[in-house]
């Protein structure tokens, strides 16, 4: 066997660092250590254009303006500043909110807790696909709509949204559009211009870079002055102050760079392999289910459901494979995926389902090994079911 173990497909949690990444922070830490802030001095001055460099290697990687962006501690803050300061902004709009039932904790945690405080909320559905219908958004704006808030890529089922016909709605409405794009860029095109969106989050270690790190895009037309969510300092034109994480934030700037690069070879590529795993499973085991199968799905993403199984038993049975049974951020609750009850299946195929992510680093040797001891761990947890003998062979 050319690789070790355990074999990671848990890329939607987080990535594992490129080596090239790394090799870019490297000097931040020791000989370009100043900070960005003191610009009186040429290791503050060099420390501020290498922050400037990253900016603009961002930008390009979602088709923005490097002023376009802001730099935050990932995608939590990015979509707490998006929401909370453009209602904070728009308040003399209205006070209402759009988003969808299948949107990541850190966006409908929020929404309930801006609920709790006064705002009102129109949470849709998604149906069997996972994602939103535009029309259900149509459908929700109102007049004193202040913000559409929906996901481009689900991190559970790798969905993709309709992003483009929801932002030309609320464009045509004069509605704020943010979208969390956190699995999306990197692993799609993302064009923030052709999508029309006012605002997107992403983050760092999910396209390769450090923790810690994500920025945010705000649409520099959308003439839109959010309120930040700290005070004091006024770094980063005073959306997020506080001194700038040089190294992450260089990490971010190689780590969009490299995606930019490798994005037209590595979106086949493990779209490739996430049909080469499905394919190896449906095979063993033709019941197999893939969650979302209506909607298109980003490269390299598959949840699915094994019948008669239950996923943490199948996680259990294979410890030489780091899986998940969805978003990380939410893997400490005993709760069922709310993004898979949300689409309406069955609370079996819930309780059964896993998320296999791969990744740049994942080969067809390495799908090969995961597919074999996916479907036998499976198979030996269905024959020990009490409910074996009441499923119908093939």
């Amino acid at each position: 066997m050319a690789f070790s173990l355990p074999l990671y497909l848990d890329h939607n949690a987080t990535t594992p660092v490129d080596p090239r990444v790394l090799e870019a922070m490297a000097p931040c830490f020791a000989a370009r250590f100043g900070n960005a802030a003191s610009r009186s001095h040429a290791l503050g001055r060099d420390a501020q254009s290498a922050v400037e460099t990253a900016r603009r290697e961002v930008a390009e990687l979602v088709g923005a303006s490097p002023e376009e962006i802001t730099f935050t501690s990932g995608a939590t803050e990015s979509n707490n500043l998006a929401l909370r300061g453009a209602l904070a902004a728009r308040a003399a709009r209205g006070r209402h909110l759009v988003t969808s039932a299948a949107e990541h904790p850190s966006v409908l945690e929020l929404v309930r807790e801006l609920e709790r405080e006064g705002t009102a909320v129109s949470i849709l559905p998604v149906g069997a696909s996972g994602v939103v219908d535009p029309d259900d958004v149509r459908r929700a704006l109102r007049p004193d709509t202040v913000l559409v808030s929906v996901m481009h890529v689900n991190n559970e089922t790798g969905a993709v949204s309709a992003v483009a016909e929801i932002g030309a709605l609320c464009r045509e409405a004069e509605v704020l559009y943010h979208c969390d794009a956190v699995q999306a860029v990197g692993k799609l095109a993302v064009d923030v211009e052709s999508a029309q969106v006012d605002l997107l989050s992403l983050s760092a270690h999910k396209l390769y870079g450090p923790k810690g790190i994500g920025a945010l895009y705000l649409r520099r037309r959308a003439r839109l002055r959010l309120r930040p969510l700290l005070v004091g300092g006024g770094q980063e034109r005073g959306l997020r102050p506080g001194t700038v994480n040089v190294p992450g934030v260089v990490g971010l700037g190689a780590a969009a760079r490299l995606a930019r690069d490798a994005l037209p070879v590595e979106g086949p590529r493990l779209r490739e392999l996430a049909e080469q795993l499905l394919g190896a499973l449906r095979q063993a085991i033709p019941e197999v289910c893939l969650n979302g199968a209506e909607a298109e799905r980003v490269p390299g993403t598959l949840n699915l459901s094994f019948p008669l199984v239950e996923s943490e038993a199948l996680m259990l049975a294979c410890p030489d494979l780091a899986l998940s049974s969805g978003s990380a951020c939410a893997s400490g609750r005993a709760e069922p995926s709310h993004v898979l009850r949300a689409m309406g299946l069955t609370a079996e195929r819930v309780h059964g389902a896993i998320r296999v992510s791969l990744g740049r680093f994942t080969t067809r040797e390495q799908v090969a090994y995961a597919a074999e001891r996916l479907a036998a761990a499976a198979r030996d947890l269905a024959r020990a079911s009490p409910r074996f003998r009441d499923v119908p062979a093939g």
